[in-house]
């Protein structure tokens, strides 16, 4: 077996109780790397297509990259996947902390669960040997206490001369209602959020996986490694200052007046709809909230942070991971709100009922305009007033969602089911692409986002890789943004390095911060394997084309997808940074379509091109 893997992966059946190991193929790691790469080979392989995502059919995967655990910068991730119950189409989920690295010391590549169990249990997993156990005592637990009685019952001892580490994967409340919005996390902070995973673990009854262990990663050239992080550590640009100095919410403040977040429930324009023409979200004020740095596994940067609201009010001491711009503006910017203490108080909620903070604050939004507007009234909102900036009735309403009570009932499956239960025309403030809440990046801001939102196997995923967020390194391509031709090599060329990036187990912050050239560079010094530039593009491309094939497999053609017309501009906005933009969002997915080998109406990659990608069954499989 190549160096940088364990060689293994941890098979799972919830209904039969039975746990066993099976040897990783190598063939299928050079090919697809690992993580999602890896992840949609297994489940387009073992998983028939029309299966119902919350059955028990429907396989769910947490898998690691060569990369993940190593002494390459960032590399610190793992990602789960499945098909989504949200889409109905490819899901996954990518998250960063410590359990990806520590599932790989426990033994393992990688976990794949199918089946389904008829009561909760949990799965321990402790230098390679693995077993399924009782949590009858764990279900109906949020996140955090999940995670600490876990921890506490493998004996995590941070004692001189026992430093035992154990970390946990756990769905809270919202997980075990189903919730299609619900997310699995780790790090009482760490979510992988998106894509409904947490329900499909919630439907296996499977309430969390706890691993510890003291194996070591091999690696190719042990010194090579080292020296390679010595020397990308220097090789800084793109938003590493902004990541070691404020993390995420560092941008909140200044993307709310640029375009950049979506403000009102994508309706609104920033300097016009916050009351003195900007928000409170400015980086020093919030980070004046933060009690100390919080790292992912040996990150370099450590983006994160733990953050307390010290002054006067109904949060003071409330204490919690720090939060995220996507959480901010979902939560803030889209319902204009921005009482920063009530965003601790929320975050910390969704963590511990463990929602997705993207599709949970665009979902409120959604419920905020259809109050204002009359669709929603006071009765049907428990008493609720969901009126703009009424932060006090978001954290209520949160909690509802997490409890399934009333209209958080109503609302915890996402603006897509809200919608169809409220009716009334509610349906046009339900932002979303094929079922899927739309992060917090305007295409009108970044045109190369409204592509990505449409066509990538993950619909309204604003981190697959686009033209307007190009890696760090010199040469790249320059590209005017409004431009909407000639962009379909660039587009492709940065979504191939992205899922390379995502399939080695590193973080998308690295290859925003970094030499782009320190991932190939890793992938050659960890597992021995040639890697270039060129060999990443056609990695990612075969990458990027299962996942389609996943989808077009159960009859989705992305080119079907509606992306709303607030994201693209139609009509144009009238006032702000980006008035009198219209995304010609045709021309984009038309000449992406061209680049990529698509055919313009189905969708389907010509046989050729997949079969020179070595995809000869999935050519078969579409073209007969």
């Amino acid at each position: 077996m190549a160096r940088g893997f364990m060689g293994k992966i941890l098979n799972v059946n919830l209904t039969t109780r039975e746990v066993r190991d099976e040897p990783l193929d190598e063939a299928s790691c050079r090919d697809y790397i690992g993580g999602y790469g890896i992840g949609a080979k297994y489940l387009y392989d073992r998983m028939p297509k029309g299966v119902d995502p919350l059955g028990p059919e429907n396989l769910l995967g947490f898998f690691t990259g060569p990369l993940t655990g190593t002494p390459c910068i960032e590399g610190n991730r793992f990602v789960v996947v499945c098909k989504s119950p949200l889409t109905n189409t490819w899901g996954d989920a990518n998250c960063g902390g410590t359990f990806g690295p520590h599932l790989k010391f426990a033994g393992y590549d990688g976990i794949l669960i199918s089946g389904a169990s008829d009561t909760p249990v949990w799965l321990r997993i402790e230098d390679g040997q693995a077993q399924l156990c009782d949590a009858a005592f764990l279900w109906g637990k949020d996140s955090n206490k999940t995670e600490d009685e876990l921890k506490a019952l493998m004996g995590e001892s941070n004692e001189r001369g026992n430093r035992k580490k154990v970390e946990v994967a756990s769905i809270g409340q919202a997980g075990e209602g189903l919730s299609l919005i619900s997310a699995i996390m780790n790090d009482k902070g760490r979510a992988a959020g998106r894509s409904g995973v947490g329900a499909v673990m919630g439907s296996k009854k499977l309430k969390a996986i706890a691993v510890t262990g003291t194996n070591e990663i091999p690696l190719f050239d042990p010194e090579e490694t080292k020296a390679l992080r010595k020397k990308y550590t220097k090789m800084t640009g793109g938003a590493h200052e902004l990541f070691v100095n404020y993390g995420t919410i560092g941008i909140t403040g200044e993307s709310s007046m640029t375009g950049d977040s979506p403000v009102k429930n994508w309706g609104g324009v920033g300097p016009v709809d916050f009351p003195s023409g900007k928000t409170k979200f400015e980086q020093d004020t919030l980070i004046a909230y933060q009690d100390k740095k919080y790292g992912c596994w040996q990150c370099t940067m450590a983006c994160g942070g733990h953050m307390s609201v010290k002054e006067a009010g109904p949060y003071k001491g409330v204490a919690h991971h720090k939060v995220e711009y996507e959480t901010a503006a979902s939560w803030g910017t889209m319902t204009l709100t921005d009482d920063f203490p009530a965003m601790i108080k929320i975050n910390e909620l969704c963590n511990k009922f463990g929602f997705d903070t993207i599709a949970s604050g665009v979902t409120a939004a959604f419920a905020v305009e259809c109050y204002e507007n009359g669709i929603l009234t006071k009765e049907d909102t428990d008493g609720l007033e969901l009126n703009w900036g009424n932060s006090a009735s978001l954290v209520a309403l949160l909690e509802k969602m997490g409890r399934r009570e009333g209209i958080g009932d109503v609302l915890a499956d996402g603006v897509k089911r809200a919608a169809e239960r409220i009716g009334k025309g509610s349906e046009k403030f339900a932002m979303h692409v094929h079922g899927s809440e739309v992060p917090m990046h305007d295409p009108k801001f970044m045109p190369g986002l409204a592509t990505t939102y449409k066509m990538d196997s993950t619909p309204a995923r604003h981190t697959q890789g686009h033209e307007d967020m190009p890696p760090v390194l010199e040469g790249w391509p320059e590209h005017e943004k409004y431009e909407y031709t000639g962009k379909g090599e660039l587009h492709k060329h940065c979504m191939e390095m992205v899922h390379v990036t995502n399939a080695a187990g590193v973080c998308l912050f690295a290859f925003l911060s970094y030499d782009w050239n320190f991932i190939p560079d890793f992938l050659k010094s960890v597992t021995g394997w040639d890697f270039d530039t060129d060999e990443c593009y056609r990695v990612g491309e075969r990458i990027a084309n299962l996942r389609h094939a996943f989808n077009l497999r159960e009859g989705l053609n992305p080119l079907r997808f509606e992306v709303p017309s607030r994201l693209i501009g139609d009509p144009p906005q009238t006032t702000g940074n980006v008035r009198n933009v219209t995304v010609d969002i045709d021309t984009q997915v038309r000449e992406y379509c061209q680049i990529m080998d698509w055919d313009p109406e189905t969708a389907i990659p010509s046989r050729q091109r997949l079969e020179s990608l070595g995809l000869e069954a999935v050519a078969t499989d579409l073209h007969g």
